[in-house]
């Protein structure tokens, strides 16, 4: 079976221009969290294969493999749009590499900002290279069934998939860093922005009162919470 649905919902360019400015910022996957109040967060095993090149925002382009017959994911490449963040569900095989470091090379020339694995990786000297945001279960040299077998199915493209954990959708907006990753539902994506630009401004604020003395007693007298 391949299935690849060309045309992904894309978010509001601001909204997503507003997730990407708290990329700037400390902690972003862990305010907009908060602001979600715990949901969309995956697994935490889903790691930076480069923790000091790993902040990544962008439209998610699902991938949906099987398990058994994990193939290459050459096909995201032909609806990839610039700015878009793959999301594979590799059904979280750890043996079994579906990303190297030829796809990262392919996926810069595209304008694709990065990609998260419910699976493995291998090559990471080369995406490390590229500096291709990548963040995966688990690295391993076992490549995939397909430059030997040459088929490219069974996958598919822009459906519904699991990954770390979180249902995610096509076009709903990713959010990694050297913390984890978090997905924001496309529909919620302007409300969530609203709440998350509050508790950023409230934690700075809460840092220059901790940076002027104030106690504890005090703080949470004024902002309820840290």
């Amino acid at each position: 079976m391949r299935k690849v649905i060309k045309h992904a919902p894309f978010p509001d360019q601001e909204v997503l221009d507003r997730f990407r400015g708290f990329l700037r910022l400390f902690s972003p996957t862990c305010v907009i969290a908060d602001s979600m109040e715990r949901s969309g967060v995956m697994r935490s095993d889903i790691k930076p294969v480069d923790p000091s090149n790993c902040r990544i925002c962008g439209p998610a382009l699902t991938v949906r493999l099987f398990p058994g017959d994990l193939v290459d994911c050459l096909d995201a490449l032909e609806v990839a749009r610039p700015g878009d963040l793959i999301v594979v569900d590799a059904r979280g095989e750890t043996e079994t590499s579906i990303w190297g470091g030829l796809m990262a090379g392919l996926c810069r020339q595209k304008g694709v900002v990065g990609a998260v694995i419910d699976g493995a990786c291998r090559d990471i000297d080369e995406v490390k290279y590229h500096r291709f945001p990548l963040f995966s279960r688990a690295i391993v040299p076992r490549s995939t069934h397909t430059p030997y077998s040459k088929r490219m199915e069974p996958i598919e493209i822009n459906v519904p998939i699991e990954c770390g954990g979180v249902i995610v959708y096509p076009g709903d907006i990713v959010v990694a860093d050297e913390v984890g990753v978090v997905v924001v539902p496309l529909a919620e994506a302007a409300s969530v922005a609203e709440r998350a630009r509050d508790l950023f401004e409230k934690e700075e604020l809460t840092r220059r009162r901790i940076a002027e003395g104030k106690t504890l007693d005090q703080i949470l007298e004024e902002f309820g919470r840290l």
